[in-house]
């Protein structure tokens, strides 16, 4: 059987995707899905996120970001697409930048 290529997703969503819940939700997510990684929040209130699987799962993940958990409104979804660099063993909530 063939391994699947990786892909990487570099993600910072805007709108209302702080005090949400959107990170734990992220990371729900990307635990069903098999994506490795990280999530965090920013200090000009966007969230920041890395993505590592292959290009389906990637994809699904981007797309329940778009929506996000119920009580966000995402208004934006700047991807960043980056060589894979196989980093990460598993999806994590990282503090936020700075803090």
């Amino acid at each position: 059987m063939t391994e699947k290529p990786l892909k990487r997703a570099h993600l910072y969503i805007s709108g209302r995707v702080q005090g949400v819940n959107y990170r734990y939700y992220t990371k729900l997510q990307a635990d069903s899905l098999g994506i490795v990684g990280w999530v965090r929040n920013l200090f000009d209130r966007r969230v920041e996120a890395i993505f590592e699987g292959d290009e389906i799962t990637v994809e699904k993940m981007i797309d329940w970001c778009r929506k996000g958990p119920n009580a966000a409104r995402v208004d934006n979804v700047d991807i960043h697409w980056e060589e894979p660099t196989g980093e990460f063993s598993h999806f994590e909530i990282k503090r936020t930048f700075g803090w």
